[in-house]
């Protein structure tokens, strides 16, 4: 599995975290792959340049094969994903309130879901799917996503303090309290829930607590040898009880249990995430 992530274009770095390319080429004689895809704390846009992924949810022993083109709204909830043969893809991770910003849709309105992009852009989504699949490659296929969102930056909703605010929240992995990201947000408590609630998708806790179970995940991607107990201390968390508590909640296993399946699947698809 090969990813580069590429920092945007200056125009875009007050919306867009990271640019990344993703390929993966499975070992000659094996079809297709699945592997656990808890939720992160980013809304994205992926654009699969050959054959898209399939997709499950927990309880749904069926895979839907996935759009060209897919919007990630805000995620509390694991998918399995299937990877047939070969996958190049680029990802668009967004800062958050940054989808918000491009798309003026409120986030709770795609809560837990993920949308071909074609019903939010139209034909103008189709022509650069027809671009991507004729693309030589994935560094030149990702300035075309950038140019294309580069053409969005013109448009995009005013940003506000809470948008700053949320990126410390971020970058601390969830462990400040809210009451002080609300005041750096100068809004009232309520005012910031309600603004999380629009810009994020769900309430700021929620967020905080998937920034922290999205930390200790990839840490154990990254680097399964670490300890349980080492992964719960990195990540910030309490004890190592909260943490089996999120990870119940956001992968629907307990860690022991989601460290057993990964050892079926060759694939780590967040290890490499950045933020």
């Amino acid at each position: 599995m090969d990813v580069k992530i590429y920092i945007p274009h200056p125009a875009l770095q007050e919306y867009v975290l990271n640019i990344s390319t993703v390929n993966v080429l499975l070992p000659e004689g094996i079809k297709d792959v699945v592997t656990p895809y808890p939720p992160t704390p980013f809304q994205s846009l992926i654009f699969y340049c050959n054959q898209p992924i399939s997709m499950n949810r927990i309880g749904n022993p069926r895979f839907e094969e996935q759009p060209l083109a897919v919007v990630i709204g805000p995620q509390v909830s694991r998918v399995n994903i299937k990877v047939h043969s070969q996958l190049s893809a680029i990802r668009v991770d967004f800062l958050p309130g940054g989808m918000y910003r491009m798309l003026g849709i409120p986030m709770h309105e795609l809560f837990d879901g993920g949308f071909d992009a074609s019903l939010f852009f139209g034909a103008e989504m189709s022509r650069l799917n027809e671009q991507l699949r004729h693309t030589s490659n994935l560094e030149e296929g990702k300035g075309i996503v950038e140019k294309f969102l580069l053409n969005k930056a013109t448009c995009l909703k005013q940003t506000l303090p809470f948008d700053s605010a949320m990126q410390i929240l971020l970058n601390n992995n969830g462990n400040v309290t809210i009451d002080k990201i609300a005041s750096l947000s100068c809004l009232s408590l309520k005012q910031f829930e309600r603004k999380c609630k629009e810009r994020i998708g769900m309430n700021p806790k929620t967020y905080a607590r998937i920034l922290k179970f999205s930390k200790a995940y990839r840490l154990h991607e990254a680097f399964p040898q670490l300890s349980w107990t080492k992964i719960a201390y990195e990540a910030g968390y309490y004890d190592q009880m909260h943490m089996i508590k999120d990870f119940k909640a956001f992968a629907g296993v307990n860690p022991s249990v989601i460290e057993e399946q990964l050892t079926y699947t060759p694939i780590r698809m967040q290890k490499d995430l950045q933020y």
